[in-house]
C-alpha cells in the first residue's frame, strides 16, 4: 500500500474553478467560429473566477482555524480566503473591462484563459505554506502574466513590455529562489512554520539573514515596491491596458499577502532585521513613486509610479509587525485594488476612444464628454490622495496607527509628506477632465462607442471605493479575522 497524504478538495476548489474556467475557454476556442469565440472564452472566464469567489468565501466562512491541506504543502486559513476572494474578484472586474479590447482573434480564446490562470497562480500562492509551493505559484502567475503583457502583438510596445518583464521578473524570481535555498540550507526546512522554529535557534545566522534579504527582494519585485520597482512603469505603459488593470490589483494583493505571511510565520525570530528593512522599503518607494509622478504627462506611467507610492503605503503596516498592521494591510487592498481597476478602465475606455495612448492633454474635456466616467476618474483620483469618501483615506489611517503602535512615528511623517506631494499629480488628471477643454482631441462622428460591461466594471469598483468608507467595521472585522491566521 502507497501512504498517500489527505487532500482537501474544499480548500483547493477555488483554485481549481478558475483553471477549469480557463481550459474550457481555451477547448472552446479551438473548435467554435470566429464570431462567438470572444463571448465564450469570456463567459466561461468570468464564470470560473466567479465560482472561485463563491467557494473562496464558503472556505473563509468555514474555517475559523488554520489547518494544512496536501501533507501542509498549503494553508486553508482565512487569510489565503480573503485574499483569493479578492483575486478572483479582479479578475471577474478585468474581463468585464477586457471585453471589447482588441487582441488578434485568433488569440481572443487564449487572453481570458490566461486571465483565468494567472488568478488561479495567485489564488494558490497566497495559500501556500512551504517554500516549493510558494515558488510554484509564483511561476504559474508570472509566466501567465508574461505572454499576456505580449499577447496584443499588433500594439507597438506590447511585446517590448512583455520582454521587459520576462527578463527582470526572471531575474527576482531568481533572487527569490536563491533565498529560499539560502533559507533551507540554513534551517534544513521548507514548511513555513517549521522554517520559523529553527529559525529561533539562529536569530544571527549569517546563512538565514541574507536569505531573507533575497526573500524581500523578490517579494519587492512582485509588489513594486523601490528600488526594486525599475520593470513597473514601462510594463504598465506598454501593456494592454486591461492587463496592467489586473496586475495593478491583483499582484499586489498576492505579493503583499505572501510577505505578510512568510515574514510573520517563517522570521519572527528575526523581526527587528525585517522590520527595519520593510520600513526602509517603504520609505524608497513612497519618495521615488510620488517624485516620479509628478513629471509624468502619460497617465498609463504616472498611474505605474502611483502604484510604487502605494505599495509604500501598504508596507508600513507589515513593518510595524502587529496584529493592527495585518488588519490595516488587508483592509486597504480592497479599496486600493477597486481604485486601480476603475482608472485603468477608464484609461481603457479613453484609449479605445482615441486609438492613441492617453495623455494628461488628451484626457481634457472628458469629464466633460462622458460624465460618468469622467466623475469616477476624478472620485478615483481623490481616494487615491486618500480623501473621503475614498476607503483609503480609513486605509491610510489604519496603517499610520499601526505604525504609530509599533513606536515607528517616523513613518507616519513620511507618509503624510507623501501624501501632500502626490495631491499635485492626482489633481493634474482632475483639471484636465474638467479646466482643459481648449485641447479636445476626440475624432468627430458621433458619440463614444457604449461599453456595457466596462462601464458596469467601473460602478462596481464605484461602489467597492464608497463602500468601503461607509461600510468600515464590516471589512475591518473580516480583514481581523484573516489576520488572526498569522502570529503576531
Amino acid at each position: 500500500m502507497i501512504d498517500t497524504p489527505s487532500i482537501d478538495w474544499l480548500a483547493l476548489s477555488p483554485v481549481l474553478a478558475p483553471l477549469a474556467g480557463a481550459g474550457i475557454a481555451l477547448l472552446l476556442s479551438v473548435v467554435l467560429p470566429y464570431g462567438v469565440r470572444r463571448a465564450v472564452a469570456a463567459f466561461f472566464g468570468a464564470l470560473g473566477l466567479l465560482v472561485g469567489l463563491i467557494l473562496a468565501a464558503y472556505v473563509y466562512w468555514k474555517s475559523p482555524d488554520a489547518q494544512g491541506i496536501v501533507a501542509d504543502a498549503a494553508r486553508r486559513d482565512r487569510l489565503a480566503s480573503l485574499a483569493q476572494m479578492m483575486i478572483a474578484g479582479a479578475g471577474i472586474l478585468t474581463v468585464g473591462i477586457a471585453y471589447r479590447d482588441q487582441p488578434r482573434q485568433e488569440h481572443v480564446g487564449e487572453y481570458f484563459a490566461l486571465l483565468a490562470t494567472a488568478a488561479a497562480g495567485m489564488m494558490f500562492m497566497v495559500s501556500a505554506s512551504n517554500l516549493m509551493t510558494l515558488f510554484l505559484g509564483l511561476e504559474w502567475f508570472s509566466i501567465s502574466l508574461y505572454v499576456l503583457c505580449a499577447i496584443d502583438i499588433e500594439l507597438e510596445t506590447s511585446l517590448e513590455s512583455g520582454l521587459k518583464y520576462l527578463i527582470v521578473g526572471s531575474f527576482g524570481s531568481a533572487i527569490l529562489l536563491f533565498g529560499f535555498a539560502l533559507v533551507y540550507g540554513a534551517t534544513g526546512a521548507l514548511e513555513l512554520g517549521a522554517i520559523g522554529e529553527a529559525g529561533r535557534a539562529l536569530e544571527h545566522d549569517s546563512m538565514l539573514l541574507l536569505g531573507l534579504a533575497m526573500v524581500l527582494t523578490g517579494l519587492g519585485f512582485k509588489a513594486s515596491a523601490a528600488p526594486f520597482h525599475q520593470w513597473t512603469p514601462d510594463v504598465y505603459q506598454g501593456s494592454p491596458t486591461p492587463v496592467t488593470a489586473f496586475m495593478s490589483a491583483a499582484t499586489k494583493v498576492t505579493a503583499l499577502v505572501v510577505m505578510l505571511r512568510v515574514l510573520n510565520t517563517a522570521f519572527p525570530a528575526q523581526e527587528d532585521f525585517w522590520s527595519a528593512a520593510v520600513a526602509g522599503i517603504a520609505v524608497a518607494s513612497l519618495a521615488i513613486g510620488n517624485l516620479a509622478a509628478l513629471v509624468q504627462r502619460n497617465v498609463k506611467r504616472m498611474l505605474a509610479y502611483s502604484s510604487v507610492s502605494h505599495a509604500g503605503f501598504m508596507l508600513i503596516p507589515i513593518a510595524a509587525a502587529n496584529e493592527l498592521g495585518g488588519q490595516a494591510l488587508l483592509y486597504y487592498l480592497i479599496p486600493y485594488g477597486a481604485a486601480s481597476l476603475g482608472a485603468f478602465a477608464i484609461v481603457a475606455a479613453r484609449e479605445r476612444e482615441l486609438r492613441q495612448p492617453v495623455t494628461l492633454d488628451n484626457l481634457s474635456g472628458m469629464g466633460w464628454e462622458r460624465p460618468f466616467l469622467g466623475f469616477s476618474l476624478a472620485l478615483f483620483a481623490f481616494a487615491f490622495i486618500g480623501l473621503p469618501p475614498g476607503g483609503l483615506f480609513m486605509g491610510k489611517l489604519f496603517a499610520f496607527s499601526a505604525a504609530v503602535d509599533a513606536d515607528m512615528t517616523w513613518l507616519v511623517i513620511v507618509g503624510v509628506v507623501a501624501t501632500a506631494v502626490s495631491v499635485y499629480y492626482y489633481l493634474a488628471i482632475v483639471r484636465s477632465l474638467y479646466m482643459r477643454t481648449e485641447l479636445r482631441l476626440v475624432p468627430a462622428g458621433g458619440a463614444p462607442p457604449r461599453e456595457l460591461l466596462l462601464t458596469a466594471s467601473v460602478v462596481v469598483t464605484l461602489a467597492i471605493v464608497v463602500g468601503s468608507f461607509v461600510f468600515v467595521q464590516p471589512l475591518l472585522d473580516l480583514a481581523g479575522n484573516a489576520a488572526d491566521s498569522l502570529r503576531f
